[in-house]
Order: structure tokens, then C-alpha cells, then sequence
């Protein structure tokens, strides 16, 4: 059975997969852009959650683009 961080998890991944030809310098701001531009509060909270429970899964990539999102990102309550 799979927990629904394991999709976003897969995304997360397809984002860093897109960005990986540019480079580590590149593509870690890239992804982190990509997901603070495109993905949603509940999206955002249900991964950072994700990460800090450890990441599991997470290229090494967006687990770095992931931690420096969260560290800028301040997400409403959820509801």
C-alpha cells in the first residue's frame, strides 16, 4: 500500500529528473522554483512533512531543493 507522500515523492522526483542536465547549481534552485511556483499549500505542506519525517525516496537533488524551500517558505494553517 502506498502513503500519499509516495506521489508527491514520485513528482518531486520527475521535477529533479527534468532539471538534473543542468548541473547540481542549476538544478537545485530550479526544482526548489518549479515546486514553490507550481504546487499547491497542501501539496507543499504534505512534502515538507515528508521530509521531515526523512525524506525517504527523495533524489538527493530535491531533498536539497526541498530543504532549502522549507527553510523560505511559510505555508497559511491548514484548514
Amino acid at each position: 500500500m502506498s502513503s500519499p507522500a509516495d506521489r508527491l515523492v514520485y513528482m518531486a522526483n520527475q521535477i529533479g529528473t527534468f532539471f538534473r542536465s543542468q548541473g547540481h547549481d542549476k538544478a537545485v534552485p530550479g526544482i526548489a522554483d518549479h515546486i514553490k511556483k507550481f504546487w499547491d499549500p497542501r501539496m507543499k505542506r504534505a512534502i515538507f512533512a515528508h521530509l521531515d519525517a526523512g525524506g525517504t525516496g527523495l533524489e538527493p537533488n530535491v531533498l536539497e531543493a526541498l530543504t532549502s524551500l522549507r527553510q523560505t517558505t511559510s505555508l497559511p494553517a491548514a484548514h
